[in-house]
């Protein structure tokens, strides 16, 4: 699944591209998608500019509504201009461009289309249906925002807020890392990456971390984040970035995926171990 930096990647090309187009129409192909609003009354809005949260694509409107894409774990989305192809998200096999998109487009796994002024368009596409597109208004997209804890990078993000969320909690670190309500963002690559540098063990109980150990999850969670993004993200077999390019961030992965290799600190083991129904990779060494 992308995690934050991979969706930030997407919301940035993406703002390059279709801010201030106008909607022509939008179209829905798969009946597990309820708008909650008739596709025909977008014709004339525009896009006035893209927000995110965590790992959910806002698409600011206009009209005052706010479109809302998450791709989950097979989502993409694909710009397609006259003169133009991008695409964000998860490719289906190695391949061309239309390989990674499932043929050309729309085709059996395209969920839902937005058609712009000069024949452009956006189209979601979802392999395995678990991604969604709804559209909100102001005071819904409130309240879903206000589910989400504070991300990294962000002012909200900071030792006296992690410290009162983690307070009391009995679940491991690495769980608590991936509770959307506690920190939005991070996924399982970038949990076990901040935990490395943070020198924590995944399996400690959240409540039990030190003030000094919290401040070094902090701090370690935005260098991290910070940059992934500045690499575009970590490709693996499910994730291209916003121009269809792969994320270079793999390369610089310290711990997520390297069970057997030799740990970049202290040239010890690293370990794969199941946390939170997640493969989960840690040097025993060095995070205690």
């Amino acid at each position: 699944m992308p995690e934050l930096p991979e969706v930030e990647t997407i919301r940035r090309d993406l703002e390059d591209l279709i801010i201030d187009l106008r909607i022509e129409k939008t179209e829905v192909k798969d009946p597990k998608i309820k708008l909650g609003k008739k596709t025909g009354d977008f014709k004339g809005d525009f896009i006035n500019n893209i927000d995110r949260i965590g790992k959910l694509l806002v698409f600011e409107l206009k009209s005052g509504y706010f479109l809302m894409i998450h791709l989950k774990m097979t989502g993409q989305l694909v710009f397609c201009g006259p003169d133009k192809l991008v695409g964000g998200g998860h490719p289906f096999k190695a391949g061309s461009f239309w390989d990674n998109t499932g043929g050309v487009l729309p085709n059996k796994h395209t969920r839902f289309i937005i058609h712009f002024k000069g024949n452009k368009k956006l189209f979601f596409n979802d392999i395995r249906r678990f991604g969604y597109v709804k559209i909100v208004s102001g005071e819904e997209k409130e309240r879903i925002f206000s589910g989400f804890g504070p991300e990294p990078l962000k002012k909200e993000f900071n030792f006296k807020n992690l410290k009162q969320a983690l307070k009391s909690r009995k679940i491991s670190t690495k769980a608590a890392l991936l509770n959307q309500e506690i920190v939005a963002g991070i996924g399982n690559i970038y949990a076990d990456e901040t935990l490395f540098e943070a020198g924590i063990d995944p399996g400690r109980p959240a409540g039990e971390l030190t003030e000094n150990e919290i401040k070094r999850v902090v701090d370690s969670a935005c260098r991290v984040i910070k940059k992934a993004i500045k690499y575009r993200g970590t490709t693996f077999s499910n994730y291209l970035d916003g121009q269809g390019k792969s994320g270079n961030y793999l390369e610089k992965l310290k711990v997520y995926g390297r069970e057997g290799k030799k740990c970049s600190k202290c040239m010890g083991e690293i370990k794969r171990i199941n946390l939170a129904n997640r493969s989960t990779f840690y040097c025993p060494r060095c995070q205690r």
